[in-house]
């Protein structure tokens, strides 16, 4: 099958494992094909999702004229057939996001199932632990362009005001029939979060340890951390950086880095931040810290924003100094 996943060396006291994890090709095993093939088929949407988001621009105009000139039909008709178009490509989007979560629990449940520990796991389940990371590099790319796109909420918001105003003169549009009110409600609580997909991901997860009360919580978060350590580990050690093919594989390795250290922020009960994670934030954030701030800017803040314990008392000042 091939070591994908070599340890080269381990120093785990006061490093941490040294490991390369081969995320540009990990290929399934007979045992891991199962869970493989069901996530494969979510993650194939995942690029024309990203294609579609990054496309989208929103019907600002056509609203701004519809709310300037409220008398007239035309503007309000305009503005109506640009904007449902839009709501029908928000659902999908939402969509995706359930089936998302599902992969997620998927995974978990396949890469935490005992007796194995987290570094087992991530030796004999290497494609998995490779569609975990891509999952998060997804999630992130998402949230990164909602992040930067007003329109969406603008469209959103214009949608459901006109729906409402017609159920007042007791008519139904026949954009009704795709998202109905229930919809429309689930719809607007996803979009209203700053990092829709991440949050999603997070609730899954805390969910996902909630209900395996078999499982210990530490399954779960040392695999999150065991993760991002590799990350780290991969993107400060030169030797390591060099064997990738693919210009794109340092952002891709400090999304996913980002994305576990939020996910086991939310789950663990002290946090990524505390001085007993089993994470090195300091580390973390200065090989963020390295890039050009172009590329990461996005990553501190999802750090900076999107955590549950960066504020805490038992944050050091040096941890949330870097992250200033």
């Amino acid at each position: 099958m091939g070591n994908l996943l070599k340890v080269l060396a381990c120093s785990e006291l006061e490093h941490g494992p040294i490991v390369f994890l081969d995320f540009e090709h990990a290929q399934p095993t007979e045992a891991e094909t199962a869970v493989w093939n069901q996530v494969s088929a979510v993650l194939e949407e995942a690029h024309g999702i990203l294609a579609e988001l990054q496309s989208y621009n929103g019907a600002g105009q056509e609203i701004r004229e519809a709310i300037q000139n409220p008398g007239d039909l035309q503007l309000q008709e305009k503005a109506w057939n640009a904007v449902c178009p839009l709501v029908a490509k928000l659902k999908r989007f939402y969509e995706f996001s359930l089936r998302l979560e599902n992969a997620l629990r998927s995974l978990l449940e396949a890469l935490t199932s005992p007796p194995y520990a987290p570094m087992q796991h991530l030796e004999r389940e290497q494609a998995l632990a490779k569609q975990f990371a891509e999952i998060l590099h997804f999630t992130l790319s998402f949230d990164e362009l909602k992040m930067t796109n007003p329109a969406i909420q603008n469209d959103f918001s214009y949608y459901r005001r006109t729906i409402s105003r017609n159920r007042l003169n007791n008519q139904q549009l026949e954009a009704e029939n795709e998202v109905n009110n229930e919809m429309a409600n689930r719809m607007s609580l996803f979009y209203a979060e700053a990092t829709p997909m991440l949050k999603t991901l997070s609730n899954a997860t805390t969910k996902f340890v909630s209900e395996n009360k078999t499982l210990p919580i530490e399954d779960t978060t040392d695999c999150l951390s065991t993760m991002a350590c590799v990350c780290r580990v991969m993107l400060e050690t030169p030797e390591y950086r060099c064997r990738f093919t693919n210009t794109d594989t340092m952002l891709f390795c400090m999304r996913v880095m980002v994305g576990v250290i939020i996910l086991y922020d939310h789950v663990h009960p002290v946090g990524a931040f505390a001085k007993t994670s089993k994470i090195d934030m300091k580390g973390c954030i200065k090989v963020l810290k390295e890039q050009p701030s172009n590329s990461v800017e996005g990553l501190l803040n999802a750090l900076r924003y999107t955590t549950r314990h960066l504020n805490d008392d038992s944050t050091s000042k040096q941890i949330r100094a870097l992250l200033q």
